[in-house]
Formats: C-alpha cells, sequence, structure tokens
C-alpha cells in the first residue's frame, strides 16, 4: 500500500514515532507500520560508541604537542536527546540533518578545551610525562560537564593514548635524552674507575701503614740490639778499666816490694846475698872464690890449682860448650 511503512529496530536502538507533534509509540527493539506522510519516525542509537579523537595543544613555552585518545559514552536518554537534536529519518532509513555527527565534534571540542588549560599551564617535557594526571582530568570533567548531561549522554570512559611532540622536538629531546644518557654513563664509568682508585689507594695505604709498622718494629728491635750492644760494650770497658786498675795496684804492690827488696839488700854485702842463696852451686862459689882472688891479686904471689880442680872445671866448660853447639845446630834445624 502506498505509504504505509514497516520498521523493525535492534535492541540497541531506539524508536520514536511522532504524529502531530505528540509521541505515539516509543521504545527499544521494537517494530511498526506507519504511514509516511502523517509520521515522523526519530531512531536514537543507544549503544556505546567510540570517539576517538585527535588534536594539537600549546604548551606554556609555545611548543606543539599531539594529544590522541578515545572517548567512550552512550545515549542515557534518548528522548532528552531527541529534544535536543534531529534525530529523524527519512522512508529509506537515512537521517535527515547533521545533528546526530554534531555530537561528535561538540564532545571532542568539549576536551579539546579542558586539555588546552592543562597544557597551558605546563612546559613542554612536563607535558610528555603528564599522561597520567591528563586522563585523569579529562576523566572526571566529561563526566561531570554540562554538555553530556544536557544532551543526555553518558561518559564511560575517556582513555589517552599518547602526547606527541613535533618531529622537530622529538629529534631534539631524543638528542638530549641520548647526551643525557651517555653523560650518565660516562658518569658512572668514571665513578667506577674512581671508586677502582680509592680502593687501590686504600689497599696502597694499608700497605704502607703496615710497612711503616714494620720498620718501626724493625727499628725498634735494632734499637734493642744496639743498646744491649752498648750495655756490653760498656760492661766490657768498665771490666777493662777494672782490670786495668787491678793490674796498676798490682804492678804497683810489686814495684813497692821490689823497691823495699833492693833497699835492704844495698846495706848487705853481694857475697853474704850469695852465700845465703839456696840456689847458689859450686861453680858460683868457685867464681866468687877466684873473684876474691882477682880483687887480691896484689897481695897473692903465687897462686897453685890443682889438676883435679882445673880438670873439673876444664870438663864443665867443654860440657857446657858441647851443650851450647848442640843447642845452636838443633835451633838451625828448626
Amino acid at each position: 500500500m502506498i505509504g504505509l511503512r514497516y520498521l523493525k529496530s535492534t535492541p540497541t536502538t531506539y524508536l520514536m514515532r511522532f504524529r502531530n507533534g505528540q509521541i505515539r509509540r516509543h521504545g527499544a527493539g521494537i517494530s511498526m507500520f506507519y504511514w509516511t506522510f502523517n509520521s515522523i519516525i526519530v531512531r536514537v542509537n543507544l549503544a556505546s560508541e567510540d570517539l576517538p579523537f585527535v588534536f594539537e595543544q600549546q604548551t606554556s613555552d609555545f611548543q606543539d604537542v599531539t594529544i590522541q585518545g578515545n572517548m567512550t559514552y552512550r545515549v542515557a536518554d534518548p528522548q532528552q536527546l531527541a529534544k535536543k537534536l534531529d534525530f529523524s529519518i527519512d522512508a529509506r532509513g537515512r537521517y535527515q540533518s547533521d545533528d546526530p555527527d554534531s555530537i561528535r565534534d561538540r564532545l571532542v571540542r568539549m576536551l579539546q578545551v579542558e586539555a588546552n588549560e592543562f597544557s597551558r599551564q605546563r612546559s613542554i617535557t612536563e607535558m610528555l610525562t603528564a599522561g597520567p594526571d591528563l586522563t585523569d582530568r579529562l576523566q572526571t570533567f566529561a563526566s561531570k560537564a554540562t554538555i553530556p548531561r544536557d544532551l543526555g549522554l553518558e561518559i564511560e570512559s575517556v582513555v589517552l593514548l599518547q602526547i606527541k611532540p613535533t618531529p622537530e622536538m622529538e629529534s631534539a629531546l631524543q638528542a638530549e635524552t641520548r647526551e643525557a644518557t651517555l653523560q650518565k654513563a660516562d658518569l658512572a664509568v668514571h665513578e667506577r674507575r674512581k671508586s677502582a682508585i680509592a680502593a687501590e689507594q686504600e689497599i696502597r695505604e694499608r700497605e704502607l701503614q703496615n710497612e711503616r709498622i714494620t720498620q718501626e718494629k724493625q727499628r725498634e728491635v735494632r734499637e734493642a740490639e744496639l743498646a744491649a750492644d752498648v750495655a756490653i760494650e760498656l760492661g766490657r770497658e768498665e771490666l777493662v778499666r777494672q782490670q786495668a786498675a787491678n793490674e796498676k795496684t798490682l804492678a804497683s804492690a810489686r814495684a813497692e816490694t821490689l823497691r823495699q827488696t833492693f833497699d835492704a839488700m844495698s846495706v848487705v854485702d853481694w857475697k853474704t846475698i850469695a852465700a845465703s842463696s839456696e840456689s847458689t852451686d859450686a861453680k858460683q862459689l868457685i867464681a866468687m872464690a877466684f873473684g876474691e882472688l882477682a880483687e887480691n891479686a896484689q897481695k897473692i904471689g903465687r897462686l897453685d890449682i890443682s889438676p883435679d880442680l882445673l880438670r873439673d872445671l876444664m870438663g864443665d866448660t867443654t860440657t857446657d860448650g858441647s851443650n851450647t853447639q848442640n843447642g845452636s845446630r838443633r835451633r838451625k834445624s828448626e
């Protein structure tokens, strides 16, 4: 029949049939017949929708960054949304206005305004590391914003994928980071070398300390040995001095004894001394007798010596001469 249409919806599609400005039928997942000449059909998608977004912002140091993320939302009140925007469809099921697409633009602009305020308060380096903070801020802001609430929308989540600088700034930051990393590596190598040198110096100082202690001990031992040697030498010197004093005293005593002996002998005739000596033999007596004869030769007219006496004297002399020669030969042979 001309003008009669049949319409069926899914559980995630909300249909509303208006006639004369009044809702005649509405619901999710319903089916109906309607006349195209006196009915207006409004169709609202109730399923959750993902809204990817990419926009550029400027930091406090006038550097551009690209913010990329995704927002998930759904229609919580389709009738309120239908009052704000035109979701009517034609006989072929196509939307008769661009209002359904404008929702996405409104939500993206809403996030962009909040992200702009956030980025203006931070430098480029701070912004590149502020992903979690920006995500929390956008999530809180979207859930409390008036725009989604007035449209009957519910923001389920806001996820931030990346915050990226311009290619030139990215290269500069990479170079700076790379240089900082190399400096840290060089510093680490320097610290390791410094630690190794410090450890080596500590070991060397300990070795020197041990050497000093050893040398000090050796010096103390040498000083003790030297002191002992000095004490021994002093003892020897004292002993020699005492021995010399004793010998001097003994020599003085002997000299005094000899002096007294010589003084006593000086008043005694030598003949008497010789006669009193026990060691005087017959030869000495005969020699003394001849000496007396020689002293009194002017008084002696004639001296007769018996052959026996002369023989005895000559025999003793010969014997003494032979013994003397034999002794000389022995000494020469030796």
